[in-house]
């Protein structure tokens, strides 16, 4: 029922894609800009043509701010970019290999954070994950998507309404992003939550496909719990660094409630992962009782059908006793003397009922009759 679905690689492959097992969800085309915009006292005020309009009307007004959207970028489009905005060539390399874990790395005035995104899919009951990387500078956010989550259109709309927060400028558009990938989890936490009930009413209602369907429920927790567990130490940074780096109480406050629920989520997940385990070791309890139970309807079947044998044999051998004798005087010799003594019959009557009759008293103690 579930799998995790690969998308097609658009360059070679490095080694980080080839051994991740996360899904990479199928997408139409889009422009790998998908939104280029500069902000001046919390409003848009420019829709620079390119990147390097971008940059250059950075450098004319310092104290704007550039929010600039990528969807899956080719390389060039990278290198290109970290050439305008002076980009680490370390942060640069993860943003073009991708696949990597949650993080937060500084290279001096930039924060280089990657975040996990995650869908739940109604209609196949999976788990789509996706990845986003943001580039944050002293007047400029750079959002590099590698996948459909998150949707960072919404999260542009909500600071565009906001003048107030957006005004706060890169941090507080990176709180927006974070944000919006945690409150992403809610649904996928509740559709986990609805499988695992629909898999314990399977468990006990004596399934066969459930193991599989566990195993499989079983990888998607795991990988969920990957893109959130390092989430609560990563925000933690972020508060903890607030001062150094000028973020003002009221974004504190929020980052604080954010982290709040990447903790709930965490728990829940955690909980998931230990109910998976626990239903497993359910179904095995009850497939080896009704294994047993299989095996005890066997062997009583085996039983019963012994003590038959046993009665027909016991029988089998009452009933050969007479045929025994009356087979050899009803052979054809001329030399039999018992066939002319006057009392050869009854004495053979007498012989097979005392033949019998010590047979069934024989087989009667031994409980074979």
């Amino acid at each position: 029922m579930r799998s995790f679905r690969r998308g097609e690689a658009t360059r070679q492959e490095a080694p980080e894609h080839e051994m991740d097992p996360r899904a990479v969800e199928e997408a139409p085309y889009r422009p790998t800009v998908i939104d280029n915009a500069v902000y001046q006292d919390g409003h848009r005020v420019d829709n620079p043509g390119s990147l390097a309009d971008a940059f250059e009307r950075l450098k004319k007004t310092p104290e704007s701010l550039a929010w600039i959207g990528l969807y899956r970028p080719k390389e060039w489009e990278l290198v290109k970019l970290a050439e305008e905005f002076e980009l680490h060539e370390l942060a640069l390399e993860d943003a073009i290999v991708g696949s990597q874990r949650p993080k937060a790395d500084r290279y001096g005035d930039t924060l280089f954070v990657v975040l996990r995104a995650a869908r739940y899919l109604d209609d196949v009951e999976e788990v789509a994950f996706g990845e986003v990387h943001v580039f944050v500078g002293p007047n400029f956010v750079i959002t590099v998507r590698h996948a459909e989550a998150p949707d960072l259109h919404a999260v542009r709309k909500r600071m565009e309404s906001d003048p107030d927060l957006l005004r706060q400028g890169p941090q507080a558009v990176l709180y927006a992003i974070l944000d919006a990938v945690v409150d992403g989890y809610a649904p996928v936490v509740a559709g986990l939550q609805k499988d695992l009930e629909e898999i314990e009413a399977q468990v006990f209602s004596g399934d066969p496909s459930v193991s599989r369907r566990v195993y499989e429920l079983s990888g998607e927790v795991i990988e969920f719990q990957r893109a959130t567990a390092p989430l609560v130490r990563l925000i933690d940074g972020f508060i903890a660094g607030a001062a150094k780096y000028g973020v003002n109480e009221e974004l504190q406050s929020y980052l604080r409630d954010v982290a709040d629920h990447a903790i709930t989520v965490n728990e829940r997940v955690a909980a998931f992962r230990q109910m998976l385990q626990d239903i497993l070791v359910i179904n095995s309890t009850l497939v080896t009782q009704a294994q047993n139970a299989e095996m005890a309807k066997m062997t009583e079947a085996s039983i019963q059908q012994g003590e038959e044998v046993k009665k027909i044999s016991a029988w089998a051998a009452i009933l050969f006793a007479p045929t025994l004798v009356g087979t050899i005087y009803g052979m054809n010799f001329d030399h039999m003397p018992e066939t002319h003594w006057l009392f050869g019959y009854p004495f053979a009557i007498v012989l097979m009922g005392v033949v019998c009759v010590t047979l069934y008293l024989v087989f009667k103690r031994r409980d074979w009759l």
